[in-house]
């Protein structure tokens, strides 16, 4: 859906649609959509700033951050947001943005797609890190066993080779004593 500055200069556009699974494209694999994606919001043109207000609501399937089994999160979020028109400059600038240009956000052209605005608001709603439970083990880091499920055979008291000068060093130390 597009939202046409035009078009809401006549009139506020009362929003309510739903986005099937796949439809809108998170750009990670990790990511999936697994529910409609519900929508209701109102959409209106104050000061030639568009101002989007609603909220969106569906479940997204991630990935465990620690032992990459799938986790299904309930995403629930109310937005208030503004998008002005991007500053025509004669001169290029150096990009920093003005304090009162950090609580808005820009658009080129006609308007822009209601698509990329719950995107955005749906990325800003998942953690960013992503465990199954509090307990989750993870995965072996030799054999790659998912702790999980099942206890691995690897040697528990392995030594890395790096730490070899210093366990040296501490058998010396303790033939000493």
């Amino acid at each position: 859906m597009f939202l046409d500055v035009k078009e809401l200069a006549v009139r506020k556009l009362r929003i309510r649609k739903t986005y099937a699974p796949g439809s809108i494209d998170f750009h990670s694999a990790e990511i999936k959509q697994i529910e409609p994606l519900e929508v209701m919001a109102t959409a209106e043109l104050l000061e030639s700033q568009i101002r989007i207000e609603g909220n969106l609501e569906t479940k997204i399937e991630l990935v465990c951050a620690r032992c990459l089994e799938p986790v299904v999160e309930e995403v629930s979020r109310t937005f208030d947001l503004f998008y002005a028109p991007v500053p025509k400059v004669e001169k290029p600038t150096i990009d920093q943005l003005k304090d009162d240009e950090t609580e808005i956000g820009f658009y080129k052209g006609e308007g822009l797609f209601l698509a990329d605005v719950l995107k955005e608001q749906l990325l800003l709603a998942l953690p960013l890190k992503v465990i199954c439970q509090s307990d989750c083990r993870g995965l072996c880091p030799n054999c790659g066993a998912n702790l999980n499920h099942e206890e691995c055979r690897c040697e528990t008291h392995a030594t890395d080779p790096r730490m070899a000068p210093l366990a040296r060093l501490k058998q010396d130390w303790l033939k000493k004593q």
